[in-house]
């Protein structure tokens, strides 16, 4: 996430400077964060959609090589050229979200599409309404940069898990988004694929005790899915 009171020009550098040492492979996406009170507090009184609004503009042209004379928020930037920009040109930012304004934002600004805890069917909805606020500004987002972040767990959620999770996702059924078991994964997966989803991030719930072990669970589960 970008937080808005974080200075422009660093996040510019720091960023450029991870896709170097990445060797051009970073993926970067941004999302307006959750309404949890940890997340409020560090990112401030100001609303985090009318900041990415007003910052990722702002990103592009650093990372363009472009000189920039800009001010907002506090910070003034007078002739700045970044330098090292990064190795990807242009180097693509993914947005999240499933609010109707995050959405409507992913399609005027961003170069792909990554929620989280939502259901299939939310996410060909969602996609809709990107797509839509995309040509309406006089763009495209390519078919493959559709994807979703997929929490799962391998034994049934704790009633504390279940109350964290429905708490951060805006009171969604934790049973809705969450599979439990390499089947339910695997099923999930597939789901997501046949309404043209075709990136995913799988995030444990639970802390794998041998992190190798669990990634070849993975490649056994999913792997052959991979095209």
């Amino acid at each position: 996430m970008l937080l808005p009171g974080r200075h422009p020009l660093r996040a510019a550098k720091a960023l450029a400077s991870l896709d170097r040492l990445s060797g051009g492979r970073l993926l970067l996406t941004v999302v307006p964060g959750l309404p949890v009170p940890p997340e409020r507090e560090a990112v401030g009184s100001r609303a985090p959609g009318r900041a990415i609004d007003e910052l990722l503009p702002l990103l592009r042209r650093l990372w363009s090589g472009e000189e920039v004379t800009w001010s907002g928020d506090g910070v003034t930037l007078r002739g700045v050229r970044l330098a090292p920009v990064p190795l990807q040109d242009p180097l693509e930012v993914w947005l999240g979200g499933t609010g109707r304004a995050a959405l409507e934002r992913c399609g005027r600004l961003g170069d792909g599409w990554l929620p989280a805890q939502c259901t299939p069917e939310q996410a060909a909805a969602g996609r809709e309404v990107v797509e839509a606020a995309a040509a309406a500004a006089g763009r495209t987002i390519s078919e493959e940069h559709f994807g979703v972040s997929i929490g799962y767990a391998a034994v049934a959620l704790s009633r504390s898990q279940r109350e964290a999770l429905t708490a951060r996702a805006r009171g969604a059924d934790p049973a809705e988004v969450v599979p439990v078991g390499p089947d339910a994964l695997r099923e999930r997966l597939e789901r997501f694929v046949a309404v043209g989803f075709s990136k995913f991030v799988l995030r444990p719930l639970q802390s794998p005790g041998d992190w190798t072990a669990e990634l070849e669970r993975l490649r056994q589960t999913v792997g052959d899915l991979q095209t």
